[in-house]
């Protein structure tokens, strides 16, 4: 049934025993195998840490622990280094997606995503690809990023290690520039910008194009509102 596509594995972490047992069905007739299911942010990392799954549908509010703090553990430094999190929620923009967000997830997915979206999306992470458009991401931040606030993301880091036309290419990521838009307006191959924002992605250690623009923001290189 998967043809040629590469196997994958997922844990499903929702408080909702028929949630589980929906998505559950839903990706076994894909072919995808659900290594395992939690029902509360604290079983779901131990999960991760027991099965080593390829992604994470993750509830944002679970008792016990909720679904913010187990991305924010399953993705620490001791996490596996490629499991991905994606965000199962009921709202759009919401502040708790964009938490989830700054805490390393690759996207959110609504409750009620048809079968189809769900799996592509499943895959599209699994391939490597951020599942939010950056223009999404960008107005999760723009409704709930604090000027003020302490940086979240990564301090550590900073922007000393990118090229001036490194930057610049981050810069307009953050504004929700696609591949192609940005090969435009920079007059590049798509080919060289995708090698841009590939560097980008490997200097700064971070997992998507998702992360690259919440980091734009935190770290203040892009102001909220002040896009290109």
């Amino acid at each position: 049934m998967t043809g040629d596509r590469p196997p994958l594995r997922a844990v499903i972490a929702d408080d909702q025993a028929l949630v589980r047992t929906g998505f559950r069905m839903i990706l076994a007739a894909d072919g995808i195998e659900v290594a395992a299911e939690a029902a509360d942010g604290a079983e779901a990392v131990a999960a991760v840490r027991r099965t080593r799954p390829d992604v994470v549908l993750m509830d944002i509010r679970m008792p016990v622990m909720d679904g913010i703090e187990a991305t924010r553990r399953i993705l620490g430094g001791d996490g596996p280094t490629e499991t991905r999190v994606v965000i199962l929620t009921t709202y759009d923009l919401d502040q708790y997606v964009y938490a989830a967000l700054t805490a390393g997830a690759s996207g959110f997915l609504l409750k009620d995503v048809t079968p189809e979206r769900l799996v592509s999306a499943l895959r599209m992470v699994q391939s490597g690809d951020a599942l939010l458009a950056p223009t999404i991401t960008r107005r999760l931040i723009e409704r709930f990023a604090v000027p003020d606030e302490p940086q979240t993301v990564a301090p550590h880091r900073d922007l000393s290690g990118l090229t001036p036309r490194e930057l610049e290419v981050l810069r307009l990521l953050a504004t929700g520039l696609s591949n192609a838009e940005l090969a435009s307006r920079l007059f590049l191959s798509p080919t060289t910008v995708k090698s841009h924002v590939g560097r980008i992605l490997s200097k700064l250690d971070l997992r998507d194009r998702v992360q690259a623009v919440v980091f734009a923001y935190e770290t203040g290189l892009i102001a909220p509102g002040g896009g290109s």
